[in-house]
């Protein structure tokens, strides 16, 4: 089907894309006050969606084998795109982008997003997150610099506390109503409470919830083919640089079909105004389940893009590949 859209559109699209190399300097502020990421998340967002697998972590065992090929072109800065679960705080970690948007269908999973921000808040370090996210105790000894193997080691041997969860749950909804003052509706409130207690019942090792998901653990510790690890918890530095980002409301998680009328869009009019460039846009393979190709292409026509701008796709065979955003839209997606 792809190989047979022409799509006069689309060469529109990708005329205007190529001048928005002209943009001035960029305006994006340094943090984000919580009035307006609560109004970006609602106004950019799209109505729920359906997808037909359950995902609360991600299943693709491939996703960090292009890192060293997508790091050998300077990245750091710009904006970073993406969808699902926590595979996006990896590749942030690497990108170091300024600002992030995570475009998913499911409210859920932009509720995990909220659910991720407050745990990332409550952290201090890697062990004090793995903890809150899993509840569990911290095990004694386990120190700071631990690599992440011996860290879900040891949480693999530590039993789920349900008191700690319902602590825990408490202070994340009291951050994100009272602190932030995001206006969580009631099922809001109930849908986070079911993801939140689904790590709690899973625990690190497995996650069968979740579909095709190796578990927590397996997912922290894959490398790429050479052997590193890019893991957001492989190191205190990939950490702290996700955690700051969350602190400051730079990781903005949207409602938004990839083919939908307003959240890419949106979300790429709001970096133009700013002046900022998409360095990555992490879509996975939610391709195979476009019926709207010619929207999907203009949506991501509409972004600000360079040559550097870079698609990470993963299919379901477990490969993970780039490609240039640019030669995509020219292509008129082919």
């Amino acid at each position: 089907m792809r190989l047979r859209i022409r799509s006069a559109c689309i060469t529109a699209a990708f005329v205007v894309l190529l001048s928005a190399g002209s943009r001035g300097a960029e305006t994006l502020p340094a943090q984000l006050p919580d009035a307006e990421y609560w109004k970006i998340v609602s106004d950019f967002s799209e109505p729920n969606g359906y997808f037909q697998y359950e995902i609360v972590t991600s299943n693709e065992t491939s996703y960090q084998s292009v890192l060293p090929d997508l790091m050998k072109t300077p990245r750091f800065g710009g904006a970073y795109l993406g969808v699902g679960p926590e595979q996006n705080f990896t590749y942030i970690a690497a990108l170091q982008p300024k600002i992030a948007f995570i475009i998913d269908i499911r409210r859920d999973m932009l509720l995990e997003h909220l659910m991720y921000k407050a745990v990332f808040e409550m952290s201090a370090d890697r062990v004090e997150f793995v903890s809150n996210l899993f509840s569990r105790k911290r095990p004694a000894q386990l120190s700071l610099d631990a690599p992440v193997q011996t860290i879900f080691e040891a949480y693999a041997r530590v039993p789920a506390d349900r008191t700690l969860a319902e602590e825990h749950l408490k202070d994340i909804l009291t951050r994100l109503k009272t602190t932030h003052h995001f206006a969580l509706t009631t099922e809001d409130e109930s849908r986070i409470r079911m993801i939140y207690m689904d790590f709690l019942r899973e625990g690190v090792i497995s996650f069968s919830s979740s579909f095709m998901s190796p578990g927590y653990a397996a997912l922290m510790t894959m490398t790429d083919r050479s052997g590193k690890n890019w893991s957001y918890l492989a190191s205190t530095e990939n950490y702290e640089r996700v955690r700051t980002m969350q602190q400051k409301n730079l990781i903005v998680p949207l409602v938004g079909d990839f083919a939908g009328p307003k959240a890419i869009r949106m979300a790429g009019q709001y970096l133009k105004d700013h002046a900022i460039t998409v360095n990555a846009f992490y879509i996975s393979n939610v391709e195979d389940y476009i019926r709207m190709w010619p929207a999907y292409i203009g949506n991501v026509a509409s972004l600000p893009i360079d040559a550097s701008s870079t698609l990470i796709r993963w299919s379901p065979s477990f490969s993970t590949s780039l490609s240039s955003m640019t030669d995509f839209v020219r292509a008129g997606g082919r």
